[in-house]
Protein backbone atom coordinates (compact mmCIF):
# COMPACT_ATOMS: atom_id res chain seq x y z
CA UNK A 1 0.00 0.00 0.00
CA UNK A 2 3.02 2.21 -0.45
CA UNK A 3 2.18 5.74 -1.66
CA UNK A 4 -1.50 5.57 -0.69
CA UNK A 5 -2.59 7.82 2.17
CA UNK A 6 -5.09 6.55 4.73
CA UNK A 7 -7.74 9.07 3.59
CA UNK A 8 -7.32 8.00 -0.03
CA UNK A 9 -7.56 4.31 0.91
CA UNK A 10 -10.78 4.80 2.92
CA UNK A 11 -12.38 6.80 0.10
CA UNK A 12 -11.39 4.28 -2.55
CA UNK A 13 -12.52 1.34 -0.42
CA UNK A 14 -15.93 2.97 0.09
CA UNK A 15 -16.36 3.48 -3.64
CA UNK A 16 -15.39 -0.09 -4.44
CA UNK A 17 -17.66 -1.36 -1.64
CA UNK A 18 -20.61 0.31 -3.33
CA UNK A 19 -19.96 -1.55 -6.54
CA UNK A 20 -17.91 1.12 -8.32
CA UNK A 21 -15.09 0.03 -10.56
CA UNK A 22 -11.50 0.76 -9.59
CA UNK A 23 -10.54 4.34 -10.21
CA UNK A 24 -8.67 5.09 -13.44
CA UNK A 25 -4.91 5.00 -13.08
CA UNK A 26 -4.62 8.80 -13.52
CA UNK A 27 -6.79 9.42 -10.47
CA UNK A 28 -4.75 7.24 -8.12
CA UNK A 29 -2.14 9.98 -7.95
CA UNK A 30 -4.58 12.29 -6.18
CA UNK A 31 -3.16 13.82 -3.01
CA UNK A 32 -6.67 14.33 -1.65
CA UNK A 33 -9.39 11.74 -2.34
CA UNK A 34 -12.57 12.96 -0.69
CA UNK A 35 -16.16 11.74 -0.60
CA UNK A 36 -19.25 13.86 -1.20
CA UNK A 37 -22.68 12.42 -0.34
CA UNK A 38 -26.32 13.47 -0.66
CA UNK A 39 -29.79 11.99 -0.31
CA UNK A 40 -31.09 12.73 -3.82
CA UNK A 41 -31.64 10.41 -6.76
CA UNK A 42 -28.97 10.34 -9.44
CA UNK A 43 -31.46 11.93 -11.86
CA UNK A 44 -31.87 15.09 -9.76
CA UNK A 45 -30.14 18.23 -11.13
CA UNK A 46 -28.05 18.46 -7.97
CA UNK A 47 -26.14 15.30 -8.85
CA UNK A 48 -25.56 16.43 -12.42
CA UNK A 49 -24.10 19.71 -11.19
CA UNK A 50 -22.10 18.06 -8.38
CA UNK A 51 -20.41 15.83 -10.94
CA UNK A 52 -19.57 18.85 -13.09
CA UNK A 53 -18.03 20.57 -10.07
CA UNK A 54 -16.00 17.48 -9.17
CA UNK A 55 -14.74 17.27 -12.77
CA UNK A 56 -13.73 20.95 -12.74
CA UNK A 57 -11.91 20.48 -9.43
CA UNK A 58 -10.08 17.39 -10.66
CA UNK A 59 -9.00 19.20 -13.82
CA UNK A 60 -8.22 22.52 -12.12
CA UNK A 61 -6.09 20.85 -9.47
CA UNK A 62 -4.16 18.79 -12.00
CA UNK A 63 -5.66 15.62 -10.54
CA UNK A 64 -4.51 16.43 -7.00
CA UNK A 65 -8.08 16.68 -5.64
CA UNK A 66 -10.45 13.84 -6.50
CA UNK A 67 -14.00 13.99 -5.13
CA UNK A 68 -16.24 10.95 -5.50
CA UNK A 69 -20.02 11.56 -5.45
CA UNK A 70 -22.30 9.17 -3.52
CA UNK A 71 -25.97 10.00 -4.30
CA UNK A 72 -29.28 8.52 -3.21
CA UNK A 73 -28.43 7.98 0.48
CA UNK A 74 -25.84 5.33 -0.45
CA UNK A 75 -23.82 6.17 2.67
CA UNK A 76 -26.82 6.26 5.02
CA UNK A 77 -29.73 8.47 6.00
CA UNK A 78 -29.45 12.19 6.61
CA UNK A 79 -28.71 11.88 10.31
CA UNK A 80 -26.13 9.16 9.65
CA UNK A 81 -24.34 11.24 7.03
CA UNK A 82 -24.40 14.32 9.24
CA UNK A 83 -22.61 12.29 11.91
CA UNK A 84 -20.11 11.05 9.31
CA UNK A 85 -19.26 14.52 8.02
CA UNK A 86 -18.74 15.76 11.57
CA UNK A 87 -16.42 12.86 12.41
CA UNK A 88 -14.45 13.15 9.18
CA UNK A 89 -15.55 9.79 7.77
CA UNK A 90 -17.19 11.87 5.04
CA UNK A 91 -15.66 15.12 3.77
CA UNK A 92 -18.59 16.83 1.98
CA UNK A 93 -22.36 16.60 2.39
CA UNK A 94 -25.42 18.58 1.28
CA UNK A 95 -28.11 18.86 3.94
CA UNK A 96 -31.34 20.77 4.38
CA UNK A 97 -31.02 23.52 6.95
CA UNK A 98 -34.22 22.18 8.45
CA UNK A 99 -32.53 18.88 9.32
CA UNK A 100 -29.23 20.53 10.23
CA UNK A 101 -31.20 22.42 12.88
CA UNK A 102 -31.02 19.35 15.15
CA UNK A 103 -27.38 20.39 15.56
CA UNK A 104 -27.50 24.12 14.68
CA UNK A 105 -30.96 25.39 15.73
CA UNK A 106 -30.95 28.63 13.69
CA UNK A 107 -30.26 26.67 10.46
CA UNK A 108 -33.98 25.95 10.10
CA UNK A 109 -35.01 29.61 9.89
CA UNK A 110 -35.31 29.50 6.09
CA UNK A 111 -38.14 26.99 6.54
CA UNK A 112 -40.48 29.15 8.62
CA UNK A 113 -43.94 28.39 7.27
CA UNK A 114 -45.20 30.72 4.53
CA UNK A 115 -42.39 33.24 5.19
CA UNK A 116 -40.88 33.67 1.70
CA UNK A 117 -43.29 34.92 -0.93
CA UNK A 118 -40.96 34.25 -3.88
CA UNK A 119 -37.43 33.34 -4.90
CA UNK A 120 -36.37 36.99 -4.99
CA UNK A 121 -36.82 37.11 -1.23
CA UNK A 122 -35.21 33.69 -0.74
CA UNK A 123 -31.91 34.42 -2.49
CA UNK A 124 -31.58 37.96 -1.16
CA UNK A 125 -31.85 36.60 2.37
CA UNK A 126 -29.87 33.37 2.09
CA UNK A 127 -27.05 34.75 -0.08
CA UNK A 128 -26.95 37.79 2.18
CA UNK A 129 -27.18 38.73 5.83
CA UNK A 130 -29.54 36.00 7.04
CA UNK A 131 -27.50 33.29 5.30
CA UNK A 132 -24.26 34.71 6.71
CA UNK A 133 -25.74 34.59 10.21
CA UNK A 134 -26.61 30.90 9.74
CA UNK A 135 -23.23 30.02 8.21
CA UNK A 136 -21.45 31.61 11.15
CA UNK A 137 -23.45 29.41 13.53
CA UNK A 138 -22.61 26.31 11.47
CA UNK A 139 -18.89 27.10 11.71
CA UNK A 140 -19.05 26.58 15.49
CA UNK A 141 -19.76 22.83 15.17
CA UNK A 142 -16.72 21.79 13.15
CA UNK A 143 -18.28 22.33 9.73
CA UNK A 144 -17.75 24.78 6.89
CA UNK A 145 -20.87 25.92 5.03
CA UNK A 146 -20.13 27.21 1.52
CA UNK A 147 -21.54 30.60 0.50
CA UNK A 148 -24.24 29.43 -1.91
CA UNK A 149 -27.13 27.20 -0.91
CA UNK A 150 -28.57 24.71 -3.38
CA UNK A 151 -32.26 24.90 -4.22
CA UNK A 152 -34.53 22.16 -2.99
CA UNK A 153 -37.60 24.16 -3.95
CA UNK A 154 -40.83 25.16 -2.31
CA UNK A 155 -42.46 22.26 -0.54
CA UNK A 156 -45.89 20.87 -1.42
CA UNK A 157 -48.15 18.42 0.43
CA UNK A 158 -49.10 15.10 -1.14
CA UNK A 159 -51.78 12.79 0.20
CA UNK A 160 -53.45 9.51 -0.57
CA UNK A 161 -57.02 10.04 0.65
CA UNK A 162 -58.02 13.63 -0.08
CA UNK A 163 -56.41 16.89 -1.23
CA UNK A 164 -55.32 19.42 1.39
CA UNK A 165 -57.33 22.55 0.55
CA UNK A 166 -57.63 24.36 3.89
CA UNK A 167 -56.01 24.23 7.36
CA UNK A 168 -58.84 22.08 8.68
CA UNK A 169 -57.85 19.31 6.25
CA UNK A 170 -54.61 18.91 8.20
CA UNK A 171 -56.32 18.17 11.52
CA UNK A 172 -55.44 14.59 12.50
CA UNK A 173 -53.56 14.10 9.20
CA UNK A 174 -50.72 11.57 9.51
CA UNK A 175 -47.88 13.20 7.60
CA UNK A 176 -44.22 12.27 7.19
CA UNK A 177 -41.84 15.08 8.03
CA UNK A 178 -38.03 15.14 8.06
CA UNK A 179 -36.21 14.74 11.35
CA UNK A 180 -36.49 18.41 12.34
CA UNK A 181 -38.23 20.22 15.21
CA UNK A 182 -39.53 23.00 12.94
CA UNK A 183 -41.55 20.65 10.74
CA UNK A 184 -42.97 18.85 13.73
CA UNK A 185 -43.87 22.15 15.38
CA UNK A 186 -45.58 23.57 12.30
CA UNK A 187 -47.76 20.56 11.57
CA UNK A 188 -48.67 20.17 15.22
CA UNK A 189 -49.81 23.81 15.10
CA UNK A 190 -52.22 22.70 12.35
CA UNK A 191 -53.40 19.79 14.51
CA UNK A 192 -51.70 17.15 12.35
CA UNK A 193 -49.93 13.97 13.47
CA UNK A 194 -46.39 14.42 12.08
CA UNK A 195 -43.97 11.46 12.01
CA UNK A 196 -40.22 12.13 11.67
CA UNK A 197 -38.86 9.70 9.06
CA UNK A 198 -35.61 9.84 7.05
CA UNK A 199 -36.10 10.32 3.32
CA UNK A 200 -34.73 6.87 2.44
CA UNK A 201 -37.80 5.36 4.16
CA UNK A 202 -40.48 7.73 2.81
CA UNK A 203 -41.67 5.61 -0.13
CA UNK A 204 -42.13 2.47 1.98
CA UNK A 205 -43.85 4.45 4.76
CA UNK A 206 -46.40 5.77 2.27
CA UNK A 207 -46.77 2.40 0.59
CA UNK A 208 -47.52 0.62 3.86
CA UNK A 209 -49.79 3.46 5.10
CA UNK A 210 -47.67 4.22 8.15
CA UNK A 211 -48.40 7.81 7.08
CA UNK A 212 -51.11 9.22 4.80
CA UNK A 213 -49.00 11.88 3.17
CA UNK A 214 -45.73 13.77 3.01
CA UNK A 215 -44.39 17.12 1.83
CA UNK A 216 -41.52 17.79 -0.56
CA UNK A 217 -40.59 19.89 -3.59
CA UNK A 218 -41.96 18.68 -6.93
CA UNK A 219 -38.55 17.51 -8.16
CA UNK A 220 -38.21 15.22 -5.14
CA UNK A 221 -41.75 13.91 -5.57
CA UNK A 222 -40.82 13.07 -9.16
CA UNK A 223 -37.34 11.62 -8.65
CA UNK A 224 -38.47 9.65 -5.58
CA UNK A 225 -41.46 8.26 -7.56
CA UNK A 226 -43.79 9.26 -4.74
CA UNK A 227 -46.61 9.64 -7.27
CA UNK A 228 -46.78 5.84 -7.27
CA UNK A 229 -48.01 5.84 -3.66
CA UNK A 230 -49.86 9.21 -3.51
CA UNK A 231 -52.94 10.52 -5.31
CA UNK A 232 -53.09 14.27 -4.62
CA UNK A 233 -50.60 17.15 -4.56
CA UNK A 234 -51.64 20.42 -2.94
CA UNK A 235 -49.47 23.36 -4.04
CA UNK A 236 -49.21 24.93 -0.60
CA UNK A 237 -45.68 26.37 -1.07
CA UNK A 238 -45.63 26.22 2.73
CA UNK A 239 -41.83 26.18 3.14
CA UNK A 240 -38.81 27.03 1.08
CA UNK A 241 -36.11 24.44 1.54
CA UNK A 242 -32.49 24.49 0.42
CA UNK A 243 -29.32 22.50 0.95
CA UNK A 244 -26.24 23.80 2.71
CA UNK A 245 -23.05 22.48 1.13
CA UNK A 246 -21.11 21.32 4.19
CA UNK A 247 -17.45 20.39 4.55
CA UNK A 248 -15.69 18.77 7.45
CA UNK A 249 -13.64 21.70 8.73
CA UNK A 250 -10.49 19.68 9.43
CA UNK A 251 -10.51 17.94 6.03
CA UNK A 252 -11.17 21.23 4.24
CA UNK A 253 -8.31 22.90 6.13
CA UNK A 254 -5.94 20.16 4.95
CA UNK A 255 -6.31 21.46 1.39
CA UNK A 256 -3.80 24.15 0.38
CA UNK A 257 -5.48 27.58 0.15
CA UNK A 258 -5.56 27.65 -3.69
CA UNK A 259 -7.31 24.28 -3.68
CA UNK A 260 -9.76 25.42 -1.00
CA UNK A 261 -10.65 28.36 -3.24
CA UNK A 262 -11.00 26.09 -6.28
CA UNK A 263 -13.27 23.67 -4.41
CA UNK A 264 -15.51 26.35 -2.94
CA UNK A 265 -15.74 28.36 -6.17
CA UNK A 266 -16.54 25.25 -8.20
CA UNK A 267 -19.31 24.05 -5.90
CA UNK A 268 -20.73 27.58 -5.54
CA UNK A 269 -20.90 27.90 -9.34
CA UNK A 270 -22.67 24.56 -9.58
CA UNK A 271 -25.11 25.66 -6.87
CA UNK A 272 -26.13 28.64 -9.03
CA UNK A 273 -26.46 26.37 -12.07
CA UNK A 274 -28.62 23.95 -10.07
CA UNK A 275 -30.89 26.81 -8.98
CA UNK A 276 -31.51 27.68 -12.61
CA UNK A 277 -32.15 24.00 -13.40
CA UNK A 278 -34.77 23.68 -10.67
CA UNK A 279 -36.48 26.92 -11.71
CA UNK A 280 -36.72 25.87 -15.36
CA UNK A 281 -37.79 22.30 -14.70
CA UNK A 282 -40.71 22.93 -12.33
CA UNK A 283 -43.37 23.43 -15.03
CA UNK A 284 -42.19 20.33 -16.84
CA UNK A 285 -42.17 18.33 -13.62
CA UNK A 286 -45.74 19.31 -12.83
CA UNK A 287 -46.87 18.27 -16.31
CA UNK A 288 -45.03 14.97 -15.99
CA UNK A 289 -46.54 14.25 -12.57
CA UNK A 290 -50.00 15.08 -13.91
CA UNK A 291 -49.47 12.64 -16.76
CA UNK A 292 -48.46 10.02 -14.19
CA UNK A 293 -51.83 10.44 -12.43
CA UNK A 294 -51.11 12.89 -9.62
CA UNK A 295 -54.05 15.29 -9.10
CA UNK A 296 -53.06 18.88 -8.32
CA UNK A 297 -54.86 21.48 -6.20
CA UNK A 298 -54.03 25.13 -5.54
CA UNK A 299 -55.15 26.19 -2.03
CA UNK A 300 -55.08 29.79 -0.86
CA UNK A 301 -52.03 30.20 1.45
CA UNK A 302 -53.51 33.02 3.55
CA UNK A 303 -55.80 30.86 5.75
CA UNK A 304 -52.83 28.60 6.54
CA UNK A 305 -50.69 31.63 7.48
CA UNK A 306 -53.50 32.96 9.67
CA UNK A 307 -53.85 29.59 11.38
CA UNK A 308 -50.14 29.52 12.23
CA UNK A 309 -50.24 33.03 13.64
CA UNK A 310 -53.34 32.23 15.71
CA UNK A 311 -51.68 29.07 17.06
CA UNK A 312 -48.67 31.12 18.22
CA UNK A 313 -46.28 29.37 15.82
CA UNK A 314 -44.47 32.55 14.71
CA UNK A 315 -44.20 33.95 18.23
CA UNK A 316 -42.79 30.64 19.48
CA UNK A 317 -40.08 30.48 16.83
CA UNK A 318 -39.16 34.14 17.16
CA UNK A 319 -38.37 33.40 20.79
CA UNK A 320 -36.38 30.28 19.87
CA UNK A 321 -34.25 31.91 17.18
CA UNK A 322 -33.69 35.10 19.11
CA UNK A 323 -34.27 38.73 18.19
CA UNK A 324 -31.20 39.09 15.95
CA UNK A 325 -31.98 36.17 13.64
CA UNK A 326 -35.70 36.99 13.51
CA UNK A 327 -34.96 40.62 12.67
CA UNK A 328 -32.80 39.49 9.74
CA UNK A 329 -35.63 37.26 8.52
CA UNK A 330 -38.28 39.98 8.76
CA UNK A 331 -35.90 42.48 7.13
CA UNK A 332 -36.19 40.33 4.00
CA UNK A 333 -39.80 39.07 4.16
CA UNK A 334 -41.74 41.61 6.22
CA UNK A 335 -43.49 41.21 9.56
CA UNK A 336 -44.65 37.72 10.51
CA UNK A 337 -45.35 37.54 14.23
Amino acid sequence: MTGITRRRFVGTAAAVGLGATLLPRGLRAAEFSYKMANNLALSHPMNTRLKEAADRIREGSGGKVDIQIFPNSQLGGDTDMLSQVRSGALEFFTLSGLILSTLVPVASINGIGFAFKDYGQVWKAMDGDLGNHVRQAISKVGLVAFDRMWDNGYREITSSGKPILKPEDLVGFKIRVPVSPLWTSMFKAFGSSPASINFAEVYSSLQTKIVEGQENPLAIIQSGKLYEVQKYCSMTNHMWDGFHFLANAKAFAELPKPMQDLVQESFNKSALDERADVASMNDGVKADLTAKGLIFADPDPQPFRDALKKAGFYAEWKQKYGDEAWALLEKNVGSLA
